[in-house]
């Protein structure tokens, strides 16, 4: 599948809570939040699932309205066009926002996740295990499979071919495809390398013909991959339903996280995916990527990796990420808890 497939999933004040709460304190319009994602358990919206009592102003000041993409580069035409209002950004098409599309308003304001954090994973850049690719130099002239051309994770894939002296664009030939088609891409030599994300990377099938050549860590180091993000007169618009919203993601973070519950956010997780809950006990545990549990980003990864974008030709200019930061609504957001 290629380009943008959009899925929308509205969600309404949650039956369960209406016996609950008074008539005065639920507002009388909550504010629809459009908000995009690409991957279940990865940046899918952590309120959506069922956990009774732990979000607590979902459907009151809030409701969601959660639209899907292969990708987040695409994210930033949504942006533009007022098609969602916070978007789950990789590191490198939150620089391309400002620098290519000119959104000089666009505002990192929470964590998504940090790839490489020592003692979590990283993504994986995987080959056949009977194929003869066995260093990177080896890719010449072989075919590499990104989820979307200028991703957090093709430009990861890109910083390694050209720390090993190969040109993404001359050396390789480099296809697009969903993340769940790439396995059967592998298998079928249709392509020579994919990207392994969670939970398709975990399958056991994959893992029996797959091996992984390098990971993000590898190519960049520590990274702070994925920003949540917003442009400004959404943020000042609807600066308390955002709070809001960060609060209760923040909740169902720790819920998502807690022994007692994991087994719970599992199966919803296996669920949403249609996947079997066994490829999802990786998830948020040391074996998935790093999440900030105060929801705090870090600033200084952030600019790091954007400057090697720079030093690896990618961008024109270097952007300092703490002057496209405003972390004063996750801040007010964690203090709550």
């Amino acid at each position: 599948m290629s380009g943008k497939w959009i899925y929308r999933a509205a969600i309404g004040v949650l039956g369960c809570f209406i016996g609950l709460v008074p008539l005065s304190s639920r507002a009388a319009n909550p504010v629809k939040l459009h908000l995009a994602w690409v991957t279940v358990g990865v940046d899918y919206p952590l309120p959506l699932l069922n956990a009774p009592g732990v979000p607590l102003h979902l459907g009151k000041t809030y409701t969601i309205d959660a639209v899907h993409f292969t990708g987040t580069p695409a994210m930033i035409t949504a942006l533009g066009a007022g098609e969602i209002d916070l978007a789950p950004l990789a590191f490198s098409v939150f620089s391309l926002a400002i620098e290519n599309a000119g959104m000089s308003d666009l505002r990192a304001i929470a964590d998504g996740f940090q790839d490489g954090v020592a003692g979590y994973h990283s993504t994986e850049y995987m080959v056949l295990a009977a194929s003869n690719i066995h260093k990177v130099e080896d890719l010449k002239g072989k075919i590499l499979t990104t989820n979307a051309m200028g991703s957090g994770v093709d430009i990861g894939m890109r910083a390694m071919l050209h720390k090993h002296g190969l040109d993404g664009k001359r050396d390789v030939t480099i296809t697009e495809a969903a993340f769940p088609n790439m396995q059967a891409m592998l298998v079928a030599h249709k392509t020579d390398l994919i990207i392994g994300i969670p939970p398709f990377s975990f399958d056991p099938a994959l893992r029996s013909v797959a091996r992984t050549l390098f990971t993000v860590r590898d190519a960049v180091g520590p990274t702070q991959f994925l920003v949540w993000a917003g442009r400004t007169a959404t943020l000042q618009k609807n600066r308390a339903v955002v709070v809001d919203y960060l609060e209760d993601n923040l909740r169902m973070l720790h819920w998502v996280s807690d022994s007692a519950t994991h087994a719970q956010a599992v199966a919803q997780f296996a669920e949403l995916a249609k996947r079997p809950p066994e490829t999802f006990q990786w998830l948020y545990t040391k074996e998935d990527e790093y999440h900030a549990p105060n929801g705090l980003p870090d600033l200084a990864s952030l600019t790091k990796i954007i400057d090697a974008q720079y030093e690896a030709g990618f961008l024109k200019t270097k952007l300092d990420a703490a002057r496209y930061a405003d972390l004063s609504l996750v801040k007010e957001a964690a203090a709550r808890i």
